[in-house]
């Protein structure tokens, strides 16, 4: 820590190593190591790279290099993020998406923004963009067969309880009308290569659709997604009238547990190995051609230890399948084995603990009816 006095100095550390100002106040990250002296709240790298974006309202420094004078620090004493989190994030819905730091970058920003610039949190009753049941509003949808990104209508409704797209801004009958309890949205910018991509899945006929978006807009496209949430949560209150708001809110949009590159095979385990793009959302692994494939070319059904289903390390020996990937995982089901290989020792050890951590999960009765769907298919 550069200059300043011992006094001084000796203040600042004793209110940074509260346990409240433990964790950055944004993200959740440990050990921030930034903060603001216009809101007195602490804070990690990345997100104080946020707050230095708005000016007017934070102005950011480092607790390790930069002076703290003794008004400062005593501004920090005074607030902390306990204090500073009690005014701006007092009244935040139950359905809103708080980011953390493994989330991306748009949704980090608009949570920031939300609270510090916004203060959509800071009253009761304040009527948001994403809360009154009903979004309507142009996103840029990427054409399921020539790749191209183009305008489209989207239409959000709570009373109707469905999301629909229209491929003309003054077309009658939507492209789609999906029901809003089995849309999925999780933002995937790499994937879509947008910034602000969000991808948006539905079930048809119990196979998964992908829809992918961006708006130009970080706010906009974020206030799509808890518009979502929020349509969901009240339409999930009104179907599961026992369950309670933190049972429901659990139910809402889920991020992927993993996705990549994997090498499988067929079947008859003889078939040569072939490079498929693998999304593992919860218990449906599904695997596509290319990773913005708007249909899976197959999904796997993941069940329970309980059940009969387990993954291992490697391949059986004498598999004969030609593969250029040497870490195989295998994945055992009641019905058959599923052989794939990874590129690297890294990949299979993160497919593994995936794969683990749902199988060591038991199954709800509404999985007991996804995976009956799933033998009756096969």
């Amino acid at each position: 820590m550069a200059g300043g006095n011992e006094r001084s100095m000796k203040a600042l550390k004793e209110v940074w190593k509260r346990v409240e100002n433990s964790l950055c106040a944004d993200c959740g990250k440990p050990d921030p190591d930034w903060a603001s002296s216009t809101l007195g709240v602490f804070i990690c790298l990345s997100c104080s790279g946020i707050h230095r974006n708005i000016p007017s309202i934070s102005k950011v420094k480092s607790l390790k290099m930069d002076y703290w004078d003794d008004a400062q620090v005593q501004f920090l004493a005074k607030h902390g993020n306990a204090v500073t989190k009690a005014i701006y994030e007092a009244h935040i819905p139950i359905y809103y998406y708080q980011p953390n730091y493994n989330d991306c970058q748009v949704l980090r920003e608009q949570w920031i923004r939300a609270k510090y610039e916004r203060k959509e949190f800071t009253e009761p009753g304040k009527q948001l963009p994403y809360s009154d049941g009903m979004k309507e509003g142009i996103l840029w949808k990427r054409g399921r067969d020539n790749g191209q990104f183009l305008p489209r209508k989207f239409l959000l409704s709570e009373r109707e309880g469905c999301l629909k797209y229209f491929t003309k801004h003054d077309a009658k009958e939507p492209k789609i009308n999906v029901k809003i309890d089995v849309i999925n949205a999780t933002f995937q910018p790499e994937k879509i290569g947008n910034p602000n991509g969000l991808q948006i899945t539905y079930l048809k006929d119990n196979k998964t659709r992908n829809i992918f978006v961006y708006h130009e807009s970080g706010k906009e496209v974020v206030d799509w997604f808890n518009a979502i949430r929020s349509v969901q949560f009240h339409y999930l209150k009104v179907a599961f009238p026992i369950a309670s708001d933190n049972e429901i809110k659990n139910r809402l949009t889920r991020n992927f547990l993993k996705e990549g590159y994997m090498e499988k095979t067929g079947p008859k385990q003889r078939e040569a190995f072939k490079k498929r793009w693998f999304t593992l959302d919860h218990r449906r692994l599904m695997y596509f051609k290319d990773p913005l494939d708007a249909f899976a070319k197959g999904e796997v059904f993941v069940g329970s230890g309980e059940n009969g289903y387990s993954v291992q390390k490697g391949l059986p020996s004498g598999t004969q399948g030609n593969f250029s990937w040497h870490y195989g995982i295998t994945i055992v089901t009641p019905d058959r084995e599923y052989l794939f290989t990874c590129e690297t020792e890294n990949d299979q050890l993160e497919w593994i603990r995936a794969f683990t951590s749902v199988i060591n999960q038991a199954m709800t009765p509404q999985e007991y009816a996804i995976e009956a769907y799933f033998k009756f298919k096969s």
